[in-house]
């Protein structure tokens, strides 16, 4: 399973949930657009150092999920889908959609509007 923001920010906080969700994937992966942007947010928080150092030691024991040229190929196609549906949905979240149809994975999330890609599967906590 695909690893978005919000769902990455829960396991660093040990959220209600969360631990048994991530104990069904196999294997856990994140996105580096997911990395981006969690890095993002802990440079800004003031746990910055706690969350640094979480990172640092958790990130082993997932997968990293990096953009390709097929990523590219499935993003566009998406991309496509979307406006044609009027559905449009956040660009990181298309990249994240993306590499969930590239790798067949569901994605761990509690973001609704991954529910509106079709042939994706959001797993919520």
């Amino acid at each position: 399973m695909i690893l978005d923001t919000n769902a990455l920010s829960a396991t660093a906080d040990n959220s209600p949930g969360i631990t048994e969700a991530l104990s069904k994937a196999d294997p856990a992966a994140i996105p580096v657009i997911v990395l981006g942007e969690y890095r993002f947010g802990v440079a800004q928080s003031r746990k910055r150092i706690d969350l640094e150092e979480w990172l640092v030691k958790s990130l082993p024991a997932f997968r990293i999920l990096e953009v390709t040229m097929d990523t590219a190929d499935y993003y566009a196609d998406l991309r496509v889908e979307l406006k044609r549906a009027g559905t449009p949905i956040p660009s990181n979240d298309i990249w994240i959609a993306a590499l969930s149809r590239q790798h067949r994975m569901p994605v761990l999330s509690r973001d609704r509007h991954f529910d509106t890609v079709a042939g994706l599967r959001r797993i919520d906590w």
